[in-house]
């Protein structure tokens, strides 16, 4: 008897092997779904049809099933029994606990690459907030994005590869979180320009502690923004208890 690949959540939870010469291909339907969720082309809830999906990308339902199960491990789809997977919406827990992470882990970072910067990389980073400023008006959104990620890459570079490689998972993953707060808060890319700001005025003055500060205040107005909108009733402990401890109980 067959049955329905595209509808079957429990082809997400198998763990199919991709065959030999298709793990590439699998990897690369994986990066292009992750990023259309990541930008919301598949906004949180929507409905995902593996066939569907597979005719879309030009792909074969092998690589869509591999790219699924790597999507659903990364928690960005869900899927249960009998029913269809999804894009899952916005988890508060999640939000707040990476966002906590991310405000401890940049400080750190913050601070100890505030020494190490030459006039250079000032300069390139100027660059970068100019870059910014220029697609700050949605119309070139992956530009900005760019952009954006090469900032804070430059501002928290010096730490060791390991917590560098954690950096960037943490900031892949707020990503979505970042795009949810431009679309529901007005003026939000505005007040995110002066942060940026502030936080190249404290590096070049070698004010590590201000950087630190800066960069925390940061994150955790993504992150109560984003809460705020969409889960009012949470209280984002873990985001407001580092908050604290980086700026020295005074936030």
């Amino acid at each position: 008897m067959s049955r329905n690949t595209s509808d079957s959540s429990e082809e997400l939870g198998a763990s199919p092997e991709a065959p030999n010469g298709g793990r590439r291909m699998a990897l690369d339907v994986h990066g292009r779904l992750r990023s259309m969720i990541l930008s919301g082309e598949l906004p949180p809830g929507s409905a995902l049809l593996q066939a569907e999906m597979a005719r879309k990308l030009g792909v074969s339902r092998t690589p869509m099933r591999e790219a699924f199960r790597l999507l659903q491990e990364e928690g960005l789809i869900d899927a249960r029994p009998d029913q269809r997977a999804r894009v899952r919406g916005v988890d508060p827990e999640d939000l707040d606990g990476v966002y906590g992470a991310r405000i401890m882990l940049e400080a750190l970072a913050v601070t100890t690459t505030a020494k190490t910067l030459t006039g250079e990389d000032f300069d390139r980073m100027a660059e970068l907030l100019e870059r910014m400023r220029e697609f700050s008006d949605d119309e070139k959104p992956d530009e900005w994005y760019a952009a954006h990620r090469e900032f804070h890459g430059m501002a928290t570079r010096a730490v060791g590869a390991q917590l560098r490689r954690t950096l960037s998972s943490h900031a892949e993953h707020s990503e979505r979180y970042i795009r949810l707060a431009q679309l529901g808060v007005p003026g939000s890319r505005a007040r995110a320009h002066k942060e940026h700001e502030a936080l190249l005025d404290a590096l070049k003055a070698g004010e590590e502690t201000e950087a630190a500060r800066v960069v925390a205040g940061h994150l955790a107005r993504t992150a109560l923004s984003v809460l705020a909108d969409v889960a009012p009733e949470y209280d984002p402990v873990t985001t407001r208890s580092a908050l604290r401890i980086v700026s020295g109980g005074q936030a």
